[in-house]
């Protein structure tokens, strides 16, 4: 799902919202209250931003069997925006995904030494710096997601996942740096 609206990017820039579509991607159709009991919430607030994502179009109401329970979905497991297009809506939106990606980053370090030995040696974090072009950049985001679009299969229920398979989390970002440096200093100390 490509949001380009910014009332509905303002609608996502919130942690338990992106919370809510991450669990109900992970763990299939839920109700509010399966969602609080998962993510140590309560069920009228996840009531409440449920609501709020369905109003947005990204949760739908899944078919319970039962007119008791109102279980939601995910509308679609991929949401992209571009903070260029959206404003502050945008910004805040991306400042908020950012937030919580890198809390996930300083976790997992803190937490990499109780994990089983294949899960440590198998997670990474890296970067690399390097000259390319905005057409170049562009390029190299499209074959990564290619390289990920087997994995992205197996979420989306088109792919069979492997018995001893966990949801793993992989941040992809390119961003062009100043002519200085990552550090955005400039000589003399200037920004």
């Amino acid at each position: 799902m490509k949001i380009t609206d910014p009332r509905a990017m303002r609608a996502l820039a919130h942690p338990l919202r992106l919370d809510l579509i991450e669990l109900l991607g992970r763990i299939g159709p839920a109700t509010a209250a399966e969602c609080a009991r998962h993510l140590g919430s309560t069920q009228a607030s996840c009531s409440f931003h449920l609501r709020q994502l369905a109003k947005y179009g990204y949760v739908v109401e899944a078919s319970s069997g039962d007119g008791r329970e109102r279980p939601w979905k995910v509308a679609d497991l991929e949401q992209s925006w571009s903070a260029g297009h959206g404003g502050v809506a945008a910004a805040e939106l991306e400042r908020v995904f950012v937030e919580r990606e890198a809390g996930r980053m300083l976790d997992w370090s803190q937490t990499r030494d109780s994990a089983a030995p294949e899960w440590r040696e198998a997670a990474f974090l890296s970067g690399v710096t390097a000259p390319m072009t905005a057409q170049e950049l562009d390029e190299v985001g499209e074959r990564l997601m290619e390289v990920l679009a087997p994995y992205i299969a197996r979420s989306k229920g088109e792919a069979a996942v492997p018995e001893d398979a966990r949801f793993v989390r992989v941040l992809l970002s390119g961003l062009p740096v100043d002519e200085a440096g990552a550090s955005g200093e400039r000589e003399g100390g200037e920004r």
